[in-house]
């Protein structure tokens, strides 16, 4: 079973997006220290909500929000999706930190991700 587990919102402004989003739903912010760019993390506000963050999308792409699902293979997750129908805007990528993601568009043109946490 895959669940919901995080959301991420990408900015061109992330101190705007940050002042927006905190000032609305009262989430705080600390910078990711090891981030290759500016990207603010907000944590869980208690037992069964979950965390995300604002980055910064460096005039690469548009502004988004998506959410993100911990799966157990993001890889096969990946293939499965591009199976069903899914094109894949950023493949597969594992961080320094162990973390390893992907971002998709659904056949409707809805983009999600896929994340797995750090093997121990």
């Amino acid at each position: 079973m895959s669940t919901v587990a995080w959301f991420q919102i990408g900015a061109e402004d992330v101190d705007a997006a940050e002042r927006f989003y905190g000032g609305l739903f009262g989430w705080t912010f600390k910078a990711d220290p090891d981030a290759e760019r500016p990207y603010r993390i907000a944590p869980p506000a208690g037992p069964g909500t979950i965390g995300g963050a604002v980055t910064a999308t460096q005039g690469k792409r548009s502004s988004y929000a998506v959410f993100a699902v911990l799966v157990d293979d993001v890889a096969d997750t990946v293939r499965r999706a591009e199976e069903a129908g899914a094109k894949v805007v950023q493949p597969p990528h594992t961080t320094p930190a162990g973390l390893t993601h992907a971002h998709l568009l659904d056949p409707e043109g809805s983009e999600f991700a896929v994340f797995s946490q750090p093997k121990s």
